[in-house]
């Protein structure tokens, strides 16, 4: 089973910047486990959505070619708790990429209130080499059209992003 913590993105400007955003309801099991009674998304599961969010920006900066995973939240900070009927927003932006990785900072917005920010490192790994290959290029295409990422795709010259093919 996959968890999704993104909901769609609203913006992608390959190689620079993503906004994804993901609306908390009532509806979500972990919702009622967490704290017994008082309803507050953990902030695992946001720095989860920022790891989605950003990981997906870095693995695409680098055409899928090496699997992208998380491997160090540098700083994560928050100023208040989200509750359902919130809708958290993840603006994430590529800051450095390297050989054996990516930073990336993202922040994170409720209501028109900066909510959060966290300094996160992706790790490339060759596939197969070092971890399995978490999925096909073709099942990270329909991911990626399930979050309508080909819908606000574009390159940074504006020119939309054409969605790839599978293996």
């Amino acid at each position: 089973m996959r968890w999704f913590w993104i909901d769609r993105f609203t913006e992608f400007v390959r190689g620079q910047k993503a906004t994804a955003v993901k609306s908390v309801t009532l509806a979500e099991e972990h919702l009622h486990d967490h704290f017994p009674g008082v309803a507050i998304m953990p902030t695992t599961l946001i720095i989860e959505g920022m790891a989605q969010t950003g990981g997906i920006l870095a693995a695409d900066a680098i055409n899928y070619k090496k699997q992208v995973v998380l491997a160090k939240v540098s700083a994560a900070d928050f100023n208040f708790d989200v509750v359902p009927g919130d809708t958290i927003e993840y603006r994430a932006e590529l800051t450095q990429t390297m050989a054996g990785g990516a930073l990336v900072k993202v922040t994170t917005h409720v209501g028109g209130r900066d909510h959060g920010e966290a300094e996160l490192f992706f790790a490339h790994l060759e596939t197969g080499k070092v971890v399995p290959k978490l999925f096909k290029t073709d099942e990270m295409h329909t991911w990626l059209d399930n979050l309508r990422i080909y819908d606000v795709a574009i390159n940074p010259d504006g020119t939309p992003v054409e969605r790839g093919t599978g293996d």
